[in-house]
């Protein structure tokens, strides 16, 4: 079988079935946040509560929809994991937590510039994290000053006036 092709020999599918669950999970938070609203009678027929429940349903038959595929083996073969990229990408995500509120903005979403364009197969690291500093910086002067949006100052940014 090659990859793409629907897999014939019915073998469940387990991350299909994982997505469902994940599917149907978020729908039963939709349901429950939107049952605990309080909705004055005058909007009870048509309120804030009509969407949520339309996504929520929406979700539910996709959740649905996707366990019964999984189930007849209808998803096609996908190619072995590569954990390396990933690795990459989660190290930028959790080197940024650790960075931003000490180092700023612009040093901490830099690392994270950096990581993902590794994490991509994108130069190395010594190019891409000065350039996701100016592109960072940049985006923290236009919220920071342009805008007046707090973002987190680190000793970069504490050196513009």
């Amino acid at each position: 079988m090659s990859l793409g092709e629907p897999n014939l020999s019915r073998r469940p599918d387990g991350a299909a079935f994982v997505i469902a669950l994940v599917l149907a999970a978020i729908a039963a938070v939709i349901i429950w946040q939107t049952s605990l609203m309080r909705v004055p009678p005058i909007q009870a027929k048509v309120g804030p509560t009509v969407f949520p429940y339309v996504i929520a349903a929406g979700l539910l038959v996709l959740s649905f929809a996707t366990a019964i595929s999984a189930f007849r083996g209808q998803f096609p073969v996908r190619e072995k994991i590569n954990y390396g990229p990933i690795a990459w990408i989660v190290g930028g995500l959790l080197a940024q937590l650790l960075l931003i509120s000490w180092a700023g903005f612009s040093i901490g979403t830099a690392v994270l510039f950096g990581f993902v364009a590794k994490g991509f197969g994108r130069g190395p690291l010594w190019l891409s994290v000065p350039i996701g500093f100016v592109l960072a910086f940049a985006i923290w002067f236009i919220f920071s000053r342009g805008l007046q949006l707090s973002l987190p100052t680190g000793p970069i940014e504490r050196l513009v006036p």
